[in-house]
């Protein structure tokens, strides 16, 4: 049914997106397919990592332990944004095409009050991919 599933993660909050990582493995388990982990970054130094290439390593460490973790073939692909807070969902959908990826399993919030002014990230993505988009609480 799909060919390649893209897991949006934040290497920050890694540890808070197990209900999304464990819904894309399944999928991927099932259907026997790659899963890429994407996660974008800026260039400027940050606490998480120094440069780009440092951050592509610790991208592709946290892959390589879900792949072992859930049995699954997992990859890394990094999306760098001058500004990653405002140009999230343009990056997404950027590694969208950059990977080929048909579907996305992305981590969302419960919505709020401030949801109907500004819609969350996966609202955003979903709403503007032309791939399924399936958003885990």
């Amino acid at each position: 049914m799909f060919n390649r599933i893209l897991i949006p993660i934040d290497l920050n909050h890694a540890d808070k997106l197990e209900k999304s990582v464990s819904a894309g493995a399944n999928l991927a388990k099932a259907e026997k397919i790659p899963i890429v982990f994407t996660a974008v970054a800026s260039t400027v130094p940050s606490a998480l990592a120094h440069t780009p290439d440092e951050f592509r390593a610790k991208l592709d460490a946290y892959a390589a332990s879900q792949a072992d973790k859930h049995g699954v073939s997992a990859s890394a692909h990094a999306v760098f944004a001058h500004d990653p807070a405002a140009e999230l969902e343009d990056a997404l959908l950027k590694a969208i095409d950059e990977t080929g990826a048909d579907l996305v399993v992305m981590a969302t919030h419960v919505p709020n009050l401030a949801d109907r002014l500004w819609p969350s990230n996966g609202g955003r993505v979903a709403s503007h991919a032309d791939i399924s988009v399936f958003l885990v609480r």
